[in-house]
């Protein structure tokens, strides 16, 4: 299924465990169909004049080995690169690292899919004075950037839109909202799992 514009239910979810540098880590999966093809995708995840205008102000080299800046969002660098389907960043400047974005991409009829995972070894996330679970504040963060990608990629994106103040925008609320309420219920299940007896 071919995913519209300002379709806020399309982007699928699901919360993972592997280990990254820094141990192991719950990954936030978000996983969406963009009617374009895999290279205009990869071009949109990967161009800093591109990332700007949908993501967030990257500067920097996105090739193997390449490092970069994202503006509030930190620092981070490129581990692996197999154009156009995998790219992995490792975030920040811990080292072994704390926080892992890999999206890995595929031709499906009638356009791209996207799966974006965001690893972390991290808990919480401070926001405001508050902690928060840090899987949890993902969606705020990326739920309303799958819809920017998508108006990107279809050339509808608002004229003059700062990614940095999506949650700002009243037209992205429900992205924001739906993105949260789906990782947390991911987390309730989650974490009843764990409590049961004879889990590890």
């Amino acid at each position: 299924m071919v995913a519209k514009s300002r379709d806020e239910t399309a982007t699928r979810y699901e919360l993972r465990r592997r280990p990254i540098g820094g141990g192991p880590a719950r990954c936030a999966v978000f996983r969406r169909t963009y009617d374009a093809v895999i290279d205009d995708v990869w071009d949109a995840c990967t161009d800093p004049a591109r990332l700007r205008r949908w993501y967030a102000p990257v500067e920097g080299d996105l090739t193997l080995g390449g490092t970069f800046t994202q503006g509030p969002l930190g620092t981070g660098r490129v581990v692996a690169c197999d154009a156009p389907r995998l790219l992995t960043v490792e975030l920040g400047d811990a080292v072994p690292t704390t926080d892992e974005i890999e999206l890995r991409l595929r031709a499906v009829d009638g356009g791209t899919e996207l799966e974006f995972e965001h690893a972390t070894t991290r808990d919480g996330q401070e926001v405001d004075g508050h902690i928060f679970d840090a899987v949890h504040c993902m969606g705020g963060g990326y739920g309303p950037r799958l819809l920017t990608l998508e108006e990107h990629l279809r050339g509808d994106l608002p004229p003059g839109l700062d990614p940095a103040t999506l949650h700002l925008v009243p037209e992205y609320r429900l992205a924001i909202d739906v993105a949260m309420a789906s990782l947390d219920e991911l987390l309730s299940a989650d974490n009843t799992a764990a409590d049961r007896p004879g889990q590890d």
